[in-house]
């Protein structure tokens, strides 16, 4: 039997910054009681359904960026090729609408990873 990549789970990454610094880690590191429960559930329920997962887990935000949604935790993430989700960042939402300079924030997150996946199939594609 041939294993083909559709077979295989989603694997989920976590954005490193220029700064080595890994935003969803803190984010996660800082939650406690239900919230942490539900990112983790979240995280789970992303890894096995991918691009599947709908609402009310998910929602798209627009140009390839999404949001994993439960009571107040918010994760942001993206998809890559080959079945690769990049987590970027989380908050606990307070409010109904995102602020402005969290979006402004992960979009830019966003942006950097594209640059440096493109970056890295130019590469492969060399090699």
């Amino acid at each position: 039997m041939v294993d083909r990549p559709e077979d295989r789970g989603w694997r989920i990454e976590d954005l490193i910054t220029p700064s080595k610094e890994r935003p969803i880690r803190n984010f996660i590191a800082g939650l406690s009681g239900r919230n942490l429960a539900e990112a983790e559930a979240l995280i789970r329920l992303l890894e096995e359904r991918g691009n599947m997962l709908r609402k009310p887990h998910s929602r798209a935000l627009g140009d390839g960026l999404y949001e994993l949604r439960r009571h107040q935790v918010r994760i942001f993430y993206m998809f890559l090729a080959n079945r690769r989700i990049v987590l970027l960042d989380g908050i606990i939402k307070k409010q109904d609408k995102i602020p402005q300079g969290v979006l402004k924030r992960v979009r830019k997150f966003m942006a950097d990873v594209l640059g440096k996946d493109k970056e890295v199939r130019s590469q492969e594609a060399l090699d």
